[in-house]
């Protein structure tokens, strides 16, 4: 069975003194209570070395929230895969939605970033997500499937299973987002799997972790990971506050313990 993948993107949020207390009271919790399954956290740039160096030792993974394709060059205000891992960062969020609509990110772009961080061996998280507008028409199966046959395109079976895929109905997420139906996100789960399976072979597409993202809290995340497809959760505003994010953990972690005794 896999292990579920746990761990929140902080936007643009928490300044140097915020993350640095966020981060040692993680591992201080991380440190002393069990935790069965992978946790990470997705930070921006400006904290990313920071956190890293205070969560050594604490098996907890962290990403940053974007990166550019090129090692070097004339990509002003941009960050390289060589930079992430030089901040000792293992994990990059690629392709939200929100870098999609404001920062004009396309299919084929993010393409490029993920063949990036497969080459330096950088954990990719890769978003995809349908809006309002494609469940009204019912394109939202064309408009995943579009998402990942691009973004995926030319990796290597090994790079496929190594590739974290994120699912996030853009109308779940932000402020007025409202969370997605648990049944609707695992026959979009399934439908990601069978996807990539499609296009990559059977056994790539049941290996393939896929997690759920879009307004996720204490009240509704067992909701989700109890879902057969669902491999992990990937939280906004509701772990952004560290205590908040640890009770969350231990919420998990309960249930986990509790399905291991029976």
């Amino acid at each position: 069975m896999k292990k579920l993948w746990i761990g929140t993107g902080w936007k643009m949020n928490h300044l140097f003194s915020e993350a640095k207390d966020y981060a040692i009271k993680l591992k201080s919790y991380v440190s002393h209570e069990q935790v069965d399954f992978n946790l990470f956290l997705c930070v921006p740039f400006t904290v990313l070395n920071m956190v890293c160096e205070h969560l050594v030792g604490a098996n907890i993974s962290v990403g940053a929230q974007n990166m550019h394709w090129l090692d070097r060059g004339p990509a002003t205000g941009e960050i390289s895969p060589m930079m992430i891992m030089d901040a000792g960062a293992t994990m990059v969020e690629i392709g939200h939605s929100e870098r999609r609509e404001w920062f004009g990110e396309t299919d084929e772009s993010i393409n490029l970033k993920l063949k990036a961080a497969h080459k330096h061996s950088i954990t990719p998280i890769l978003c995809v997500g349908e809006t309002l507008q494609d469940r009204k028409y019912l394109t939202n199966f064309e408009k995943i499937n579009r998402q990942i046959k691009i973004a995926l395109y030319g990796l290597s079976p090994d790079e496929i299973r190594r590739s974290i895929i994120a699912y996030e109905p853009v109308w779940a997420i932000g402020d007025s987002g409202v969370p997605a139906d648990p049944e609707y996100v695992n026959q979009m789960h399934d439908h990601i799997k069978q996807t990539v399976s499609n296009l990559f072979g059977v056994e790539n597409g049941k290996e393939i972790t896929v997690i759920y993202g879009g307004s996720v809290n204490l009240e509704n995340a067992l909701t989700f990971i109890t879902k057969e497809h669902v491999d992990g959760l990937f939280i906004g505003r509701s772990a952004w506050n560290v205590n908040d994010f640890i009770t969350l953990i231990a919420h998990i972690q309960q249930h986990i313990s509790e399905k291991n005794l029976k």
